[in-house]
């Protein structure tokens, strides 16, 4: 609905996270992951030799931080080129890529917060409880793996699957769910989670697929900025964790891919939309806000469809983008292929999509608001690009 917002879009047809795991399991001897073709910058030939392929997801990592001054050594000694993440850039909906082998359009999960019209609520979907607060599905007696219906890609792998992962969630209700048949392993620390899988490498007899999860630089980033001195120090330790892994590992025919979920950028507290600043817009909606505080799905009063893009188009068109949430959907923003048919619920009527560094949020009555510097979901290339890293050892 506007004409000169300019974004970075997933490049599904051979460039972007899913169609590295396309790459994977094509060389392993897995389905096809159709419609996705493997990935241009890694034919799935250059990994069908190595006996262990090993991806370590660095959740936060875009390309720029990888290659801002002072950033170089280990990983970006490695690196190979660029990634797009998925729509929406966030972990909900990217770190699901790596667990599936599906794009959101597939999988269905489009953001931190999403209403579940199956029973009537906004999750965060990640933990699985209710936005409002109060006990995770799982503890009021559902089952998450009902409701989310996944598709692990460890149970179409024809090998031995693993999956390292911070112990604090490794048992959670997503992730047994979408986890599937491989076997988990829980770590507290960046040290144990690469120990971990240097075992792993090391006393493993047969073909394995290791997928190992790291997320401290996102937290950092959030809290801190991913421009700060904070999360400098963070990725610096992890670049020489890196490096000593690989010297762990030499000479185990090992393939080791480093990529991300997606990029960060840093938001001012001035360019923070409020929602309880604009009750105009507020009044227009059906549900609290959905997605992201970078992009955000509306789920607007069918009678006040007009009222909510007039408001929109006259207020704050100079800090967010309107779409059509179908025009979105058909455009292939998602993913190719068929739909989930319970994404067009997941998307609401409409989507505002953040310009250049701000955020929109709302909240719920008695609410506890989040601070946060770092973030994404959105669509600058920040957000959007992510690095490939191989090194083969």
């Amino acid at each position: 609905m506007t004409q000169t917002f300019q974004p970075s879009l997933p490049d599904y047809r051979g460039g972007s996270i899913v169609n590295l795991m396309a790459s994977v399991a094509s060389a392993v001897g897995g389905d096809a992951l159709a419609p996705y073709p493997p990935l241009g910058l890694l034919p799935p030939e250059e990994l069908a030799d190595a006996r262990n392929i090993i991806l370590l997801v660095v959740d936060g990592l875009g390309l720029d931080t990888l290659l801002r001054p002072g950033n170089g050594g280990n990983l970006h000694r490695h690196l190979i080129g660029k990634l797009t993440s998925v729509f929406p850039s966030t972990t909900a909906s990217a770190n699901t890529v790596f667990l599936t082998g599906q794009a959101p359009q597939q999988h269905g999960l489009t953001g931190w917060h999403m209403f579940f019209r199956e029973i009537g609520s906004i999750l965060a979907v990640l933990p699985l409880v209710p936005r409002h607060g109060g006990p995770t599905l799982g503890q009021c007696g559902m089952n998450p793996a009902g409701l989310l219906r996944p598709h692990p890609l460890a149970d179409r792998l024809p090998l031995v699957c693993h999956q390292v992962t911070p112990a604090y969630i490794v048992d959670s209700d997503f992730n047994r769910a979408y986890v599937g048949t491989a076997r988990r392993h829980g770590y507290k620390n960046l040290a144990q989670c690469l120990n971990l899988v240097s075992d792993l490498v090391r006393q493993g007899r047969e073909r394995q697929f290791i997928h190992a999860y790291w997320p401290t630089l996102d937290a950092t980033a959030h809290d801190h900025g991913i421009k700060s001195r904070e999360s400098a120090l963070c990725f610096e330790r992890l670049d020489a964790a890196f490096g000593r892994f690989l010297e762990g590992i030499a000479g185990h025919d090992s393939v080791v891919l480093v990529t991300a979920d997606h990029g960060f950028l840093d938001s001012p507290p001035d360019h923070l939309v409020d929602l309880k600043d604009h009750p105009g817009l507020a009044e227009t909606l059906m549900l609290p806000l959905c997605g992201e505080r970078r992009l955000a799905y509306c789920y607007v009063h069918p009678e006040r469809c007009g009222d909510f893009e007039a408001y929109v188009g006259e207020h704050l068109s100079e800090r967010m983008a309107l779409y059509r949430s179908r025009d979105l959907l058909e455009a292939g923003w998602f993913g190719l292929g068929p739909p989930d048919p319970r994404l067009k619920d997941r998307i609401g009527h409409y989507v505002l999509a953040l310009r250049d560094d701000w955020t929109l949020v709302d909240s719920l009555p008695g609410e506890k608001r989040h601070s946060l510097i770092g973030v994404h979901g959105g669509l600058s290339a920040a957000e959007m690009t992510v690095p490939l890293i191989l090194a083969r050892v």
